[in-house]
């Protein structure tokens, strides 16, 4: 089985909104004690620290708090007149709209960084289960039941749905609709926009088992739960994956 890597777990996401705030405090009330040797430049700098660490780990809710609380907390602390929500000089009104607008764009940057990292570690992930579905049938020494259970766990996770199971045989039903090798999803020559509507909550969708023209059996994908928008290249990771199942040895599924 594999997991697509994902943003920082749900649990953690309170207490590091908690010290997105707390930190940039901090850090500005410390500062204040040497401000007569600090430029307003080292302080945004150190500022913006702690907001590149806050985007870094993938909530931008966390980013965006330590941006405004770095804001506040320099104009409280280190801009005239002190200890007060105002500011007086031109300058210092200057470096404080600097110090959001740069905190923000940090921000979205670190995320921007974190998302083709998550999409990375996905696509490595993805690679792995057919690889290692392909080495469970290459090898001949896996049970045929425990490669279909492989690739059933494998297409439940790369399609995000809720479960599958393999059913013998063609498909049937004319309510069922049938991803393609090509990553469509049609049903009696009508296709479904996935990447609009995502897959469908209410129907079943098949991922057909096929040797040579002969089709084995397919793949039951559900999705009722939540609606799930797997990419085109996703779903046709899911096909190779039941590919997986058709080339086992005869005698298989």
């Amino acid at each position: 089985m594999f997991e697509p890597g994902g943003p920082v777990l749900v649990r953690w996401r309170p207490a590091l909104r908690v010290l997105a705030v707390a930190l940039p405090l901090l850090t500005c009330a410390l500062l204040a004690l040497v401000r007569d040797q600090l430029t307003a430049a080292s302080s945004v700098l150190v500022l913006v620290v702690w907001v590149v660490a806050a985007a870094a780990t993938g909530d931008r809710v966390s980013g965006v708090l330590a941006a405004v609380s770095g804001a506040l907390w320099f104009d409280f602390f280190l801009t005239e007149p002190y200890l007060r929500f105002t500011i007086s000089a031109s300058d210092d009104i200057e470096t404080t709209v600097l110090l959001v607008v740069i905190s923000l764009a940090v921000s979205e940057t670190a995320l921007w960084g974190h998302r083709q990292q998550a999409e990375a570690a996905r696509r490595s992930g993805y690679l792995d289960g057919v690889l290692g579905a392909a080495r469970s049938v290459a090898e001949g020494d896996v049970a045929a039941g425990a490669v279909v259970a492989l690739v059933a766990q494998n297409i439940t996770t790369v399609l995000d749905a809720d479960t599958t199971r393999y059913v013998l045989g063609p498909v049937r039903d004319a309510r069922i609709w049938v991803l393609d090798h090509d990553g469509a999803l049609t049903r009696d020559g009508r296709s479904h926009d996935v990447d609009r509507a995502g897959l469908p909550t209410d129907e079943y969708v098949a991922v057909p088992v096929r040797r040579d023209a002969q089709t084995l059996g397919h793949f039951l994908v559900t999705a009722t739960s939540h609606v799930s928008y797997p990419s085109r290249e996703r779903r046709r990771v899911a096909v190779l994956l039941a590919d997986q199942v058709g080339a086992a040895p005869r005698g298989g599924p």
